[in-house]
């Protein structure tokens, strides 16, 4: 199993381009289920859980071809179910389940898996597509469902916000008889990407970026060519990397507006964001202070980015709270990052923070995706050498690591 080392105390200087949104990829990838024309996807990035998503579907019947850095994804579906073997690995692999219901009729589908950061149920999934007619029924851990009249506009309100909900039901949605509106839908910009895509494979949805989505189902959707958008959450961990070593970073590609409440609380820590032309540039001028986030839906702080932002807040002056509100389990990194001398505590939903002036390099280890990245934004900063182990889990969201931290200038390798 490989594992990074890194000897930190190095500020990162130069341009990282950011990769395609991951979270954006995997439902657009779900959407080769809706047509049996070519849907083509750019801006792809190379990444584990994008490759999981392109063997799921290969068993569906769809076939996932990589040409440079886009997708070509076409066929015709052969297979309603979607394995355990597979759906273990990624929870976003539930997100076949709508466009299979919308298409065929049917679908068999695992609970599915991922990083182990809560319970994340889906239930909401589940009592929307029942409400637009689904009959569903759990089964030694499948989701069985079926349509046979085919799926109904529905009205659906989210009693909580739910981006896995809102894409499967949208998806589903598309290709229903009449039509569904979603109250209290997610307004990531994932769910932008993914509206966007549909619009050009033929939907007809209103709405777009707010919390009420109108959907006319129509009776096939064509193929389209749609460039997915940069990663917000790796441009928000890169911020940190800048950041948490003294760097200056230009980040190529990135979006500021997607990532508002982040660079607002960096900003108040004392960070340096500067917007140009095709992107914007962290730097420090001074020390980092202490802040308070919480994270919230978009367009609050957003959960993905609390760990990293947790180890930027454990080198800062002063105490500071982190209060994550989405998923019970996701402070898995606050003991790895504690045996690095860190001082945080955990009562709850928070974590107090109390900043060091310096973090010591240790062994350590990555619990989830997330947690990943924040044992290497520890390291960059830390003083002598840090060994990460079950890097898998940092291979599943972000391209290229070594290669993007070690041309600003950072000591990393990979060791198998």
């Amino acid at each position: 199993m490989d594992s990074i080392r890194i000897t930190g105390g190095v500020p990162l200087t130069g341009t990282i381009s950011i990769s395609g949104a991951k979270n954006a990829a995997l439902p657009l990838m779900t959407c080769g289920l809706l047509t049996d024309d070519r849907l083509i996807l750019g801006n792809v990035a190379k990444l584990a859980d994008l490759a999981t998503m392109a063997d799921l579907l290969g068993q569906h019947g769809i076939a996932v071809e990589p040409e440079g850095r886009s997708l070509s994804l076409g066929g015709r579906i052969t297979n309603a179910e979607a394995p355990y073997d597979i759906v273990r690995k990624m929870r976003a692999s539930v997100l076949v389940l709508g466009p299979l219901l919308a298409r065929i009729g049917e679908a068999r589908v695992s609970l599915p898996g991922g990083c182990a950061i809560g319970t994340r149920p889906v239930d909401l999934h589940l009592k929307g597509l029942e409400a637009m007619g689904a009959k569903i029924n759990l089964d030694a851990g499948y989701i069985n469902a079926s349509a046979p009249q085919g799926l109904k506009g529905a009205d659906i309100v989210f009693p909580f916000v739910s981006v896995g909900a809102t894409e499967n039901i949208l998806m589903a949605a598309s290709l229903a008889d009449g039509v569904t509106t979603l109250k209290n839908a997610a307004r990531e910009p994932e769910i932008t990407d993914l509206v966007t895509c549909l619009i050009a494979m033929g939907a007809k949805i209103e709405g777009i970026g707010t919390d009420t989505l109108t959907i006319e189902g129509v009776k096939s959707l064509h193929g389209a060519s749609h460039a997915i958008l940069p990663d917000r959450i790796e441009t928000g961990t890169y911020a940190c990397a800048a950041a948490i070593t003294g760097g200056d970073l230009f980040l190529e590609n990135a979006r500021a507006a997607d990532l508002g409440a982040v660079l607002s609380a960096m900003r108040e820590a004392g960070i340096v964001i500067t917007e140009e032309a095709n992107g914007f540039r962290v730097s420090r001028a001074n020390g980092l202070h202490g802040v308070d986030v919480m994270t919230e839906p978009f367009p609050g702080f957003p959960t993905d980015m609390q760990a990293q932002f947790m180890a930027l807040m454990a080198v800062a002056e002063g105490a500071s709270m982190v209060t994550e509100t989405i998923f019970e389990n996701r402070f898995m990194h606050v003991p790895e990052l504690n045996r690095m001398g860190a001082r945080i505590n955990v009562h709850g939903s928070s974590a107090i923070i109390r900043g060091v002036k310096a973090l010591s390099g240790a062994p350590v280890m990555a619990t989830d995706l997330r947690a990943s990245f924040t044992l290497v934004l520890a390291a960059l900063a830390a003083a002598g050498e840090t060994t990460i182990s079950r890097v898998y889990h940092l291979d599943r969201g972000y391209e290229a690591v070594e290669q993007k931290l070690a041309g600003c200038g950072a000591r990393i390798e990979r060791v198998s």
